[in-house]
């Protein structure tokens, strides 16, 4: 039996029990064990260098992160002020994706943290002939996972190796660490895991390689979707209470009281509360609530699985209605009834 990485606990391995699927935990298949006397790493031989592309709010603070788990950054942004920050917090930045890769020892490590879609590919397509067999491309950000595996495919013949890694903790991740979904081959996981090690809360958790090309964006894209529903129930809960200030006057309090010992507690809760305590009637914000991709592709995934998904299809359908202030359908509901019913309509605008 091989042994698992220091960090792998028998502690840790007690707390999670058994693992059933074939996620790599920390960097270690899950049918191994931990050594009886692990060999420890040094922070000096666990040091690697990257490329950041993309320094934008979560490329930033994840550089940041890596240069404090002991990495050296290169970064690039096409923002002059955004490479400026990066060298004002210790880091190095490269004025182009040119400099940037003669900037790094080969075999060099490409992270690209850009808008999904063709900015990735335009990225990609700008690495490439820079890149060398041997070197890998990193793509963090919310990609369609078929983008991913189109993109390892196209890769695959020059012998650049490339990993979609789903990346999620927002704003938070620098101080909490972030949770990462790596997909792509095992065996290059294996070799960046201490740039996952330094990014995540802690090296041995919150981290895996989690399947083949694809898998890290797939896995964040059903994250995503769970997160469209778990919000959209916590809205229409605190809806109902605001309703009820005669019971409940107090919703800002109810939310921090739910933080401890409920069943419902979790970190979208603690972010609610949050809101709430500074601002309990959401006086500035606009009933308008936008998506970034993951929630649809979720349900056109589920539909073509042929898997039931109500919830995570009706918290999108609740978003697409946040936008339309004047909705069509309701009017024409509103005048349906009238038509049918006699019961009258609702002024668009009060008379006079």
């Amino acid at each position: 039996m091989q042994c698992a990485q220091a960090g792998s606990s028998d502690a840790e391995m007690e707390r999670t029990g058994p693992r059933r699927s074939r996620a790599r935990h920390a960097g270690v298949p899950a049918h191994r064990a931990p050594c009886t006397a692990p060999q420890t790493r040094t922070r000096e031989e666990d040091s690697m260098q990257l490329g950041m592309i993309g320094l934008g709010r979560m490329g930033a603070n994840m550089a940041q992160r890596l240069h404090q788990g002991g990495h050296r950054v290169v970064g690039f942004d096409p923002a002059p002020e955004a490479r400026e920050r990066l060298v004002a917090a210790g880091m190095e930045a490269a004025e182009s994706l040119e400099a940037l890769v003669a900037a790094l020892e080969p075999p060099r490590v490409a992270w690209i943290m850009v808008p999904a879609g063709a900015p990735v590919d335009a990225t990609i397509a700008a690495l490439q002939p820079l890149l060398a067999p041997g070197d890998t491309i990193i793509d963090g950000g919310n990609s369609f996972y078929r983008d991913s595996q189109r993109r390892e495919r196209g890769l695959r013949d020059s012998g650049i190796a490339y990993l979609d890694v789903g990346t999620s903790g927002g704003v938070w991740g620098l101080a909490e660490g972030y949770s990462l979904m790596v997909g792509g081959e095992a065996a290059v996981a294996e070799r960046l895991s201490p740039l996952f090690a330094a990014l995540a809360p802690a090296a041995d958790r919150g981290w895996g390689h989690v399947g083949p090309s694809g898998a890290g964006h797939f896995a964040k894209m059903i994250h995503n979707g769970i997160e469209y529903g778990m919000m959209q129930a916590y809205a229409e809960g605190f809806a109902i209470l605001e309703r009820r200030d005669d019971l409940v006057p107090d919703i800002a309090a109810l939310a921090e009281l739910w933080r401890h010992g409920s069943v419902v507690r979790s970190w979208l809760l603690d972010l609610t509360a949050q809101a709430l305590a500074g601002n309990p009637q959401l006086e500035g914000i606009a009933p308008y609530v936008p998506d970034s991709g993951e929630g649809r592709w979720t349900v056109a995934e589920a539909i073509e699985l042929d898997v039931a998904a109500p919830v995570i299809t009706q918290s999108l359908i609740e978003r697409l209605r946040s936008r339309e202030g004047n909705a069509y359908a309701d009017r024409l509901l509103s005048a349906m009834r009238d038509a049918f019913g006699g019961h009258g309509v609702k002024p668009d605008r009060p008379p006079g």
